[in-house]
């Protein structure tokens, strides 16, 4: 059997996992600088090998960030000019510029989150922070472009666009990586984008949104506790008000309360601070309901906190005052869910070697930006499982073996592109 992922792809993929490109909205004070900009040169340097050759290299413009539901953290970030500046992508392509119904187009993003992991390979496995999300996939994509390129169809008859993108981490989700390249026309009649899903073809990516609820309220000292307000106990009832009424509320979504911060002294009563819960969602309309659900039940736990504690001695003025110190504000809402059909990209997909999807669940993704192109497929594919693989956690790692098969699946899955590129198209995707 030929070995796709040979050893100049074992070097480059060590290469880049020795590279730091954590997302600056990921990055702690204990975090190497970014060196994206140069990992995207070296990537791109080893794309030629495969017949791709840059068409972009750059930064998104600014204005990209004036669109609806880019999160508020991205526009505060990108207040410093070099947010954007240091944060580039990569647009490649194989062949000529064609009409998309002869173009495949893959994606993968090049920046990762934060938690240093020491790059290694022992032979069959490779850790390092990046190695399964996503440069591990990033590589082996290259590996399977480069046995497809010697198909005298691929380039000739049909084009490969390759996108390696920024801003996918730290809660971007591509509003400044992969959203200007698709609003620009860079997406083909097949779009794979290249996530951990164990080589499962997945057609759909669930959406996020995040509410923060913030307490504005007056301090106090611990001898007069009733005398402020106390975010704590008010943030920490909303918490529990909200796990127990959000759970269910719309089916298929996930709902995780996290970052509940008023202060970290012992002795006083601290009136201000936030809780932020993050929501996905499989359809657009789920995330319509959704976000309906959480202002409704932020209502109701301000009316019920305040039933509970108005008659105590400790929080009494909370309680009074709750729902005047209370706002809910969201840093990120609106992005639509991809959950896209059809038969012959399915059928496509499955005959290179890609597993079905089997009704498992997707996950939010840079994908969500290609629901509703016209005459197009989107799928999310590649190598490795999140949680298995470690992905975001200390010792994340990515096998050998596994970067082969994908590897192969995308060699096949261009070839038999080319060969059987112009199906009937199919009808709008759903959203």
């Amino acid at each position: 059997m030929t070995v796709l992922f040979t050893d100049q792809y074992r070097k480059l993929l060590l290469d880049l996992l020795r590279l730091p490109s954590v997302n600056p909205l990921e990055a702690g004070p204990d975090d190497p600088t970014s060196r994206l900009p140069e990992l995207l040169d070296r990537y791109a340097a080893a794309a030629t090998d495969a017949g791709l050759r840059t068409v972009r290299l750059a930064a998104a413009p600014a204005a990209c960030l004036d669109r609806p539901g880019v999160p508020s953290t991205v526009r505060a970030a990108a207040r410093d000019p070099r947010f954007l500046a240091d944060q580039p992508s990569l647009l490649l392509r194989l062949g000529p510029e064609r009409p998309r119904v002869d173009t495949v187009m893959f994606n993968v993003h090049l920046d990762t989150v934060a938690g240093h992991v020491p790059p290694a390979f022992d032979g069959s496995r490779f850790t390092g922070r990046g190695a399964v999300d996503a440069k591990g996939p990033a590589v082996a994509l290259l590996a399977g472009l480069r046995a497809a390129a010697s198909h005298p169809a691929v380039g000739r008859d049909v084009t490969v666009l390759l996108q390696a993108v920024a801003g996918e981490e730290g809660g971007a989700l591509g509003t400044y990586g992969t959203r200007p390249l698709l609003e620009a026309g860079h997406h083909g009649r097949l779009n794979v984008f290249c996530e951990p899903t164990g080589l499962r073809s997945l057609p759909r990516a669930t959406a996020s949104m995040t509410a923060r609820i913030t307490v504005t309220g007056e301090d106090a000292v611990d001898d007069h506790p009733d005398a402020g307000h106390n975010a704590t106990v008010l943030l920490g009832f909303l918490a529990q008000h909200l796990a127990a009424r959000l759970d269910g509320a719309v089916p298929g979504a996930r709902v995780c309360l996290a970052g509940l911060h008023t202060g970290r002294t012992h002795n006083r009563v601290h009136g201000t601070g936030t809780l932020l819960v993050n929501l996905s969602y499989r359809t657009t309309a789920d995330g319509r309901h959704l976000k309906s659900a959480v202002t409704r039940h932020v209502t109701d736990g301000l009316l019920r906190f305040t039933e509970v504690f108005a008659f105590t001695r400790e929080f009494a003025r909370t309680a009074r005052d709750a729902a005047d110190i209370t706002r809910l504000g969201w840093d990120k809402h609106g992005l639509p869910a991809l959950d896209n059909r059809d038969d012959w990209a399915e059928a496509l997909l499955a005959r290179a070697g890609a597993r079905p999807a089997d009704g498992g669940p997707g996950f939010t993704c840079d994908a969500v930006w290609a629901a509703g192109l016209d005459d197009a497929f989107t799928t999310v594919l590649g190598p490795g499982d999140l949680a298995a693989n470690h992905a975001h956690a200390p010792g994340e790692f990515v096998d050998l073996a596994d970067l082969e098969d994908f590897a192969g699946v995308v060699h096949r899955l261009v070839t038999l592109f080319a060969e059987d590129h112009r199906p009937a198209r199919p009808g709008r995707n759903p959203v």
